[in-house]
């Protein structure tokens, strides 16, 4: 006669280790008691701390872009495309969770913003040098921009130092000068501290590498670079009517042009060449 089978009694669960010598792994990991005691304000508006924040936020979200577009550079010296395309599409969804953050401040009415506006004095989103250095790599190179931070020596260097080195856009142009592709000597050649402009035969060599191999390695490459672009776009986008909506046409901080200058910064096109060429395939 078999024996009747009994259930189990339940596991008890086990009890998470909360005993440690000094600060717990996720603290000395993630700096979080550093992380949520940087927010200073310097108002009494309660409305202030949101923008703090989502500004600190932005500027994570920039370090993690250089490092994709740096990584992603890297890989192209080396003819490693897969690698360089793989930190692209991760910089795809790291730049929509950064376009994101434009979401607690974009209904802002100008009420609400001069309520603590006044208090951040010659302060303005301009002056970051991570998203200058996020900047450099698109290739909109401009050494002027390394004025803001001579009093700041580690970040005044590593503009310096992004300055003179060659864009993404140029570590792509160079691999698809490699590859056989006809880009001319002037763009290969250039000095690379100087903002990249439209060349006619870079958009034909787009134009010749999208009329062949759907699936071939340039092309899945360049439509890396055309999502980064697009978003690139929306960011600007987002922050010209972020900004529109909270101040008008009122000068920006920091003794900027404020909507006016966002508005001519929108009309630009990263990558230039992968969109115009689309009209000649």
């Amino acid at each position: 006669m078999s024996q009747q089978a009994h259930p189990h009694e339940a596991a008890e669960p086990e009890t998470p280790h909360l005993d440690f010598a000094g600060t717990t792994p996720y603290e000395d990991y993630v700096r979080a008691d550093l992380l949520t005691h940087l927010q200073h304000t310097l108002s009494d508006d309660p409305g202030e701390m949101v923008f703090l924040v989502t500004t600190q936020v932005m500027e994570l979200w920039f370090t993690v872009l250089v490092h994709e577009w740096e990584t992603a550079a890297k890989a192209l010296r080396s003819d490693d495309v897969p690698t360089a395309i793989a930190a692209l599409k991760r910089s795809v969804r790291e730049l929509e969770a950064l376009n994101a953050s434009w979401t607690p401040l974009a209904a802002l009415t100008p009420a609400q913003f001069n309520s603590y506006r006044g208090a951040l004095g010659e302060g303005s989103g301009f002056q970051s040098a991570m998203y200058r250095r996020l900047e450099f790599l698109l290739g909109d190179k401009s050494a002027s921009m390394l004025v803001p931070h001579r009093g700041a020596p580690r970040a005044h260097a590593e503009l310096e130092k992004a300055l003179h080195e060659p864009s993404l856009y140029d570590e792509v142009l160079r691999l698809l000068a490699r590859r056989g592709h006809a880009v001319p000597d002037a763009v290969l050649e250039r000095d690379v501290s100087q903002r990249y402009e439209p060349d006619q035969a870079v958009e034909q060599v787009w134009a010749a590498v999208y009329s062949g191999e759907q699936d071939g390695e340039l092309v899945r490459l360049g439509e890396a670079l055309t999502d980064v672009a697009e978003l690139v776009w929306r960011w600007r986008n987002d922050h010209l009517v972020a900004t529109r909506r909270a101040m008008g046409a009122k000068a920006g901080t920091g003794g900027s042009a404020g909507v006016a200058w966002l508005e001519k910064r929108a009309r630009k096109n990263v990558f230039p060449e992968l969109w115009t060429a689309r009209s000649h395939v």
